[in-house]
This record gives structure tokens, C-alpha cells and sequence, in this order.
């Protein structure tokens, strides 16, 4: 379990904050310079964007949740911020995300639990820095969790 390899994810203050806010300007700001010049491959990129994530046979909350888990594995930071935040909008809760994140360190090995440390500082960005406790709570509710030793993966 994630929560046993880095503990308590604590908020880092302003500093996060202002990482994270920079992250949402600039994409803004990208999005609105591609999307005013009109540019051909951009514009069906968004098109492509909207086809993925659309309610199908996988609801868009799974669909944004399997984007967490690959954004970890890429160390996309942007992506995790866009996909953490657009996967809460669409009613996944922090249980959810982490679980995602943990799928991701799964496939990405030792590089993927530095991704995963953004990913937690995203989380307590979008769901309040009492998302792990709650977390914690809920995997006790429903069986034992590993020990919160920092495991042999913790890097």
C-alpha cells in the first residue's frame, strides 16, 4: 500500500501550491495559444481527448483513473495534476486515486514511487490534506494493511 511506503502525506506548504497553480497556467495558457492559431493537429488531439474520456463502455471516472496510473508511470506531472483532478470531478475519492497510483508504481517499478510522491501532493491539493487519514480508515475498515515500515521499495 502506498500509505506503508511513504507514510502520511503531509502538505508542503506554499510552495506545492504554487508549483501546482503554475502547472494549471501554463496549460491554460498553451491550450488557448494552440487552440487560437487553429492548429490542425491540436485541435484533433482535443477532438481525440473528448472520443477517449467520453462515458462508454468504461464510465469516464475509470477512464481518468487508468490516465493516473499512466501519468505516474510517464512522471507526466502535469498529467497527473489534469487526470487526479479531472478523475475527482467525475466522483472518484482519494481511495480511488491512490489505488490508481499504486497500479502505476506497479507497472513503473522504483522510478514510478518518485512520480507517486507528486501524485500525493496532488491529492492533498484536490482532497484536503486529511485524504490519507480517511484513506487509512477505509482500508481498515476493510482488512489488515501492510506495516508502515518503508518496505523494501521505499526509495
Amino acid at each position: 500500500m502506498l500509505l506503508s511506503i511513504f507514510g502520511k502525506c503531509e502538505p508542503k506548504g506554499n510552495a506545492v501550491n504554487d508549483q501546482l497553480r503554475a502547472l494549471t497556467v501554463q496549460r491554460k495558457r498553451a491550450h488557448s495559444r494552440l487552440a487560437g492559431v487553429r492548429a490542425p493537429v491540436y485541435a484533433a488531439f482535443l477532438d481525440m481527448e473528448r472520443a477517449a474520456y467520453a462515458d462508454g463502455a468504461l464510465p469516464k471516472r475509470h477512464k481518468e483513473l487508468i490516465a493516473v496510473g499512466i501519468s505516474v508511470v510517464l512522471d507526466c506531472r502535469s498529467c497527473m495534476q489534469w487526470h487526479i483532478e479531472q478523475a475527482a470531478a467525475a466522483g472518484a475519492d482519494a481511495a480511488q486515486v491512490l489505488e490508481a497510483v499504486e497500479v502505476g508504481i506497479e507497472m513503473g517499478g522504483g522510478p514510478a514511487t518518485v512520480s507517486a510522491r507528486f501524485a500525493l501532493e496532488v491529492m492533498d491539493d484536490v482532497f484536503g490534506p486529511q485524504w490519507a487519514e480517511d484513506v487509512k480508515r477505509r482500508i481498515g475498515a476493510q482488512g489488515a494493511m501492510p506495516a508502515a515500515d518503508g518496505g523494501a521499495g521505499a526509495a
